[in-house]
């Protein structure tokens, strides 16, 4: 992908990501609002996306300083008006 084609894409705030796999992919579900686009990569190609974003967010701390965040399944992302995730979910 050219940086060109990336400044020109739609942009859409991921309000929430879920992942689920099986023994021969990963499945990537990521929303914002009422949008939803689903994902599947093989083992390895979510392994390089974990190296990669990894990669990139050292670069992005390296510039700007360390980015505070603790995970929480839990989470509710300021957008996120109807059906917030629960300790069930």
């Amino acid at each position: 992908m050219k940086p060109d084609d990336l400044q020109k894409a739609p942009k859409l705030l991921a309000e929430n990501i879920k992942v689920g796999y099986s023994p021969e992919y990963f499945v990537l579900g990521i929303s914002s609002g009422a949008q939803a686009h689903v994902f599947s990569l093989t083992p390895a190609h979510a392994k390089r996306l974990q190296q990669y974003l990894e990669h990139e967010i050292k670069n992005f701390e390296d510039k700007h300083g360390e980015i505070t965040a603790e995970w929480n399944p839990n989470v509710v992302s300021p957008l996120q008006k109807v059906n917030p995730p629960t300790d069930a979910s």
